[in-house]
């Protein structure tokens, strides 16, 4: 009983934290999610705390160890729409190709230009003459 009782305590110290994540995302950092927010409050607190608790740590073990439960809806998902997905596999395989292609290019062409921009001769210019 005591440990369900540990259990209890971490997971509602976890669901707090997350609550203020979401509340500091609302109400101050609109453009940071929640749940970033409510693990760096919880970063936070191990620090002033000195490390993270134990029963928080083991808690913390028993969600890491069956982690993998986490993912059966994506995978049912799949299952579910496996025939839009055998119809459209193609298209949204060339199209993730293609998406990715295309940021990875203007990433890059973004990346040229502040180079040029903010440290001209040291980086942009010294490569394009090689």
């Amino acid at each position: 009983m005591a440990l369900h009782c540990h259990m209890l305590k971490s997971l509602t110290i976890l669901l707090a934290f997350q609550a203020l994540g979401e509340l500091l995302s609302f109400s101050l950092f609109p453009s940071i999610p929640g749940p970033v927010l409510g693990l760096i409050a919880l970063l936070v607190f191990f620090f002033i705390k000195g490390g993270v608790p134990a029963d928080i740590q083991s808690t913390a073990n028993v969600f890491t160890a069956n982690l993998g439960l986490l993912f059966v809806p994506a995978a049912v998902g799949v299952v579910v729409f496996w025939p839009v997905l055998a119809e459209f596999g193609v298209v949204i395989l060339i199209t993730l190709l293609v998406s990715v292609v295309v940021t990875l290019v203007g990433t890059a062409w973004v990346l040229d230009k502040l180079a040029t921009r903010f440290m001209p001769g040291e980086v942009s210019e010294g490569s394009k003459h090689e």
